[in-house]
């Protein structure tokens, strides 16, 4: 089975919509979907998936399910040296990595400061929504790994968010989602493509075979939005959009 998880386009967070570039790259993504075999579609409760998946299932004529776990991870915290709550996975590289459990995919969520905002039970909502999607499309969670009920060739589409993908690929790659959210960078629209691996009769494991991919923005001469990203060196530091003990 083949498993696209795709990152929402350009987002205009005030509206919960997108941006005009945004909508641009929904259209450039729905004309990649178009050309694929989608078994089913699954999308996140929230505007910006919406609309961006608007665009893929319009041009396809067809629906998708809305799915309330696909929504952005809801933790809140408060961060060291902070006092107002902010998201979970934004967090300045000389703090979180002074806390060696967050490297660990069985401990991330054992630190205080996400123990206070419940991020295990967020997290197990989403793990546990993910593994009942994949057991109804054939794969059962069993352990680190998958039973093949229903081996089958299908793809599933969720259309979703950066912050989300992270933890699905967490507990499907058994990595901590804290190495996703500061380690790696999924621009809007962007695809990644896990496929099962099954070299033994029942037993499965899923592959990532790419990740955050923007091909269908470059085939179009668009270049990928900068959200999800910060200053590449502190020359170009933005105070509105950098710092984020504000």
């Amino acid at each position: 089975m083949k498993l696209m998880i795709v990152r929402h386009g350009e987002p205009n967070y005030a509206i919960d919509s997108l941006t005009p570039v945004g909508w641009e790259e929904a259209r450039l993504l729905a004309d990649r979907m178009a050309k694929l075999d989608v078994k089913a579609f699954y999308v996140s409760p929230m505007g910006r998936a919406q609309d961006t998946a608007s665009l893929t299932l319009q041009k396809m004529g067809r629906t998708a399910e809305t799915l309330p776990w696909l929504h952005e991870f809801p933790a809140r915290i408060v961060k060291p040296n902070e006092s107002a709550q902010s998201i979970a996975w934004d967090w300045l590289p000389q703090d979180w990595t002074a806390e060696p459990r967050f490297y660990s995919a069985d401990e991330w969520t054992k630190p205080e400061v996400f123990e206070k905002a419940g991020v295990e039970a967020l997290l197990k909502n989403v793990t546990d929504g993910l593994d009942a999607l994949l057991e109804k499309h054939g794969y059962r969670r069993d352990g680190k790994l998958y039973r093949a009920e229903r081996s089958n060739k299908d793809t599933i589409v969720l259309f979703c968010h950066f912050g989300l993908e992270c933890v699905l690929l967490g507990h499907l790659l058994g990595i901590s989602p804290m190495l996703l959210w500061h380690g790696a960078c999924a621009a809007p629209t962007s695809v990644t493509t896990l496929s099962t691996e099954e070299r033994r009769e029942g037993i499965a494991y899923f592959r990532m075979n790419t990740f955050g991919d923007t091909s269908h923005l470059y085939a179009a001469g668009h270049e990928p939005s900068f959200a999800a990203r910060f200053c590449e060196v502190y020359a170009d530091f933005d105070p509105d959009r950098d710092d984020i003990s504000t």
